[in-house]
């Protein structure tokens, strides 16, 4: 994991957060109109009507992120069944790659979606849906969710991942509107100062220098203590690259705490993070064995099935000394790699030849 793409990821997750002050769409205001071109999945809706909850969600085929909160998703909707869940696939360059997608997932995809409604000669980012709740809302990332009451208003705007406890209060009928329309007020100032602070982190981005991003991390944090977990991804990588071990490491078991850990991606994410040959400091005996653990859940929740998370493991023995299981599990990793993108990437190859030398050099 380069340090740099890295950072730069996790500082494209915090640009939702950080976006401008004003929004013509917050918490309290009436829903704006349901203008999709058609569903993809599930029965479709015409219209949002009264008497009903909804939560809208807004994903791309493209966005890692929102692949990895989709099964979340499934979850929440077969535990609220009144709920009318929609994922409106926003920012799409190839529409046509929305139905495919959606059919591949299968039942990890079990809610309605849809496909914004695009004016004829307009752009992605110029969809009614895109338009009209996203852009009003201020909303510049995805994933990214509403949850709308019964009387049709915005009770809620937010990262799918956290939606779980707004979207139950609102079911059980306990939720304080009047209370989440201040706090929206309180989190939009916020942005604001978030949003001075993000030239300092980018251009400690651009440094590479692992301890300037934790200073821009700490000065970000001290002045708007709500983004410290967007931000815990970057000061993870960039902890590993200071060496910091031992910090990464009680940071590493943060990230994965409650669902997180259960979810493959972002098991693969941290081990990955930790193993990667590219990373400035070699990893010490305790997070090698962490990442090692690490890898084989996500490994095992794919049903080795998935051949990032061999790749992942793959390294993770290597790194542990079993250079055997290293050889065995990054072949699987390139058979597992047949017909996908990662096919042409060379260096699961590469990694391959590496470990094949060192296990020559052991026979010898």
């Amino acid at each position: 994991m380069k340090l740099k793409h890295a950072a730069t990821a996790a500082l494209a997750a915090l640009a939702a957060f950080a976006a401008p002050a004003r929004a013509d769409l917050n918490v309290g205001d009436a829903a704006p109109k349901l203008e999709v071109k058609e569903f993809v999945k599930g029965e479709p809706i015409k219209a949002l009507e009264a008497g009903n909850t909804y939560v809208v969600e807004f994903w791309a085929t493209w966005c890692g992120p929102c692949r990895a909160t989709i099964p979340h998703l499934t979850e929440l909707q077969k535990k609220h069944k009144d709920v009318k869940f929609i994922g409106v696939s926003v920012w799409e360059q190839d529409q046509d790659a929305v139905a495919p997608f959606v059919k591949e997932m299968g039942d990890k995809m079990d809610y309605r979606v849809a496909r914004d409604s695009i004016p004829e000669g307009k752009e992605a980012d110029d969809g009614a849906m895109a338009t009209n709740w996203m852009k009003a809302a201020d909303q510049n990332g995805i994933p990214a969710a509403f949850i709308v009451n019964k009387d049709l208003k915005i009770v809620w705007i937010g990262h799918p991942g956290e939606i779980e406890e707004p979207l139950a209060k609102v079911v059980e009928g306990k939720w304080d509107l009047e209370t989440a329309v201040a706090e929206a007020k309180k989190a939009k100032e916020e942005q604001g100062k978030l949003a001075k602070l993000q030239g300092k982190l980018q251009e400690a981005i651009q440094s590479e220098d692992p301890k300037q991003i934790l200073a821009a991390i700490a000065d970000a944090v001290k002045e708007v203590p709500a983004v410290e977990a967007r931000l815990a991804p970057m000061k993870f990588g960039a902890l590993i690259h200071a060496g910091e071990q031992d910090e990464a490491l009680a940071l590493a078991k943060k990230l994965l705490e409650g669902e997180a850990g259960g979810n493959a991606s972002a098991l693969n994410f941290v081990a990955w993070a930790i193993v990667d040959p590219e990373n400035k400091s070699k990893p010490g005996p305790k997070l090698v064995a962490f990442a090692l653990e690490t890898a084989r859940k996500g490994d095992e929740i794919e049903k080795g099935k998935s051949p990032f998370l061999a790749d992942t493991l793959a390294r993770a023995y290597f790194e542990s000394g079993d250079v055997a299981k290293a050889v065995e599990t990054q072949k699987r990793a390139l058979e597992l790699a047949k017909g996908t993108d990662l096919e042409e990437d060379q260096s699961l190859k590469e990694r391959l030849e590496e470990y094949e030398k060192a296990a020559a050099g052991k026979k010898g």
